[in-house]
């Protein structure tokens, strides 16, 4: 707007700027979400988006449902947590400290809030500013994880951070969208 205001760039030049960085920035706005509406209501709606079979975990699928877990599918209780990539060396929002999936910069992503007993199976959404990438995990894969840690010392509540030191060792639980169902059946309990 500075450069149109200035009349450096035309309003067409600017609007090919604007869809440029759009759409080369497509999760941008899932960093300006609050951590609960990002991690609770997008993640869990997202995956019901990707797979319509998912439900919102409740009594009536399962009478044991107390909010233990937080999807259903065909049986299996599936746990959504979400993270987001941001920069460890950036001081700032999380907007500013976003991160492309390509970038060198250090990163972190955070899933926290793991009760270990509570679900069959955990999906992992983890976005970057132009790429959104999908774990999936078996209560027993996330329990025997080395990158696992106490949340709250002495608490039930655990959590893993995936970095660019070791997000390769999560690279054989990653999946495309179309294949996590089919993943979820397999990593059941």
């Amino acid at each position: 707007m500075f450069l149109l205001d200035r009349g450096a760039i035309s309003f067409t030049e600017y609007e090919k700027l604007r869809e440029d960085y759009v759409s080369t920035n497509r999760y941008l706005d899932l960093f300006e979400l609050a951590p609960r509406i990002f991690g609770q209501i997008w993640g869990e709606q997202h995956l019901m988006d990707l797979e319509p079979r998912f439900r919102k975990g409740d009594k009536s699928l399962d009478p044991e449902f107390e909010g233990q877990y937080d999807l259903w599918l065909d049986g299996v209780r599936v746990e959504v947590k979400a993270a987001r990539a941001i920069n460890t060396k950036k001081r700032g929002g999380l907007v500013s400290k976003a991160l492309r999936y390509e970038s060198p910069d250090p990163f972190w992503m955070n899933f926290q809030q793991l009760k270990l007993d509570t679900c069959d199976v955990f999906v992992f959404i983890g976005v970057w500013v132009n790429r959104i990438k999908y774990w999936v995990l078996s209560c027993a894969e996330v329990r025997e994880s080395k990158f696992l840690s106490h949340q709250h010392r002495g608490g039930v509540e655990y959590q893993i951070g995936i970095t660019e030191r070791n997000i390769r060792e999560f690279e054989r639980f990653s999946v495309e969208p179309t294949g996590i169902a089919r993943m979820i059946f397999e990593k059941r309990g």
